[in-house]
């Protein structure tokens, strides 16, 4: 019944979501064109429901070659591959909102684990694995919420001189797969309602750590995932 209701409200609301952004949807569609590369559109494939495979729309972010450039597919803050535009677009979240098509489509749900890169996906555990993807994967999540700022950590972490690679291994992943595997076990309509209300709240008070008053016994951020703890790595 939960994944019943849940797909149901899916295509409601983010087909009335599409006809009210359709204007705004426009003006970046234009920015995007008469700006830098002039790309729009941004595929790429990522984990979903069953663990298959499936291409997620974004706006255009970064170079046209940058899977080739710098650090490839990780990125940092101020990443010299990422367009004026883009930046903004990231910043607000703006890049994400082609991803109502994945909705309507049914490759994605508007609450959902963050669907993931092959390759990161295989850094999850076997548990988590198992698990993460029965849920369709969400243009929201634990994961969005309580990594808003990854690319600042991860940025700052690489600034002291060590392996951001390692970083993920040893502090990212643990962390995110223990957020999805609270989801699966403890996952909704009200978690989705909450987690829904948290995004918008976010974007306003991106320093909020509101989540953790709202969804009672969330695993922790530890001080591994704080620029503060960072240093003392």
């Amino acid at each position: 019944m939960y994944k019943f209701i849940k797909r149901t409200a899916d295509i409601i609301f983010s087909l009335l979501g599409l006809i009210l952004i359709i204007p705004f949807i426009l003006i970046v569609i234009t920015l995007l064109k008469f700006t830098d590369e002039g790309e729009i559109f941004y595929l790429q494939e990522r984990m979903g429901l069953n663990n298959k495979p499936f291409n997620i729309y974004k706006f255009a972010t970064m170079l046209k070659d940058s899977p080739n450039l710098g650090n490839k597919t990780l990125t940092v803050r101020n990443d010299p591959r990422i367009t004026k535009v883009g930046q903004f677009l990231r910043i607000t979240k703006i890049n994400e909102l082609p991803q109502i098509l994945n909705v309507i489509k049914g490759d994605m749900s508007l609450v959902g684990p963050r669907p993931l890169l092959p390759k990161s996906f295989e850094k999850y555990t076997v548990a988590v694995q198992n698990v993460i993807y029965k849920n369709r994967p969400g243009i929201t999540g634990l994961g969005s919420l309580v990594f808003r700022d990854e690319e600042l950590l991860v940025t700052t972490y690489k600034e002291l001189g060590k392996d951001p690679i390692e970083y993920y291994k040893k502090y990212i992943y643990p962390h995110k797969g223990a957020l999805e595997e609270w989801y699966f076990y403890n996952c909704s309509i009200l978690v989705d309602i909450k987690i829904l209300f948290l995004t918008f709240w976010s974007l306003i008070n991106s320093d909020s750590q509101i989540v953790y008053k709202v969804l009672k016994n969330l695993p922790l951020k530890p001080d591994s995932l704080t620029v503060s703890g960072i240093a003392k790595l």
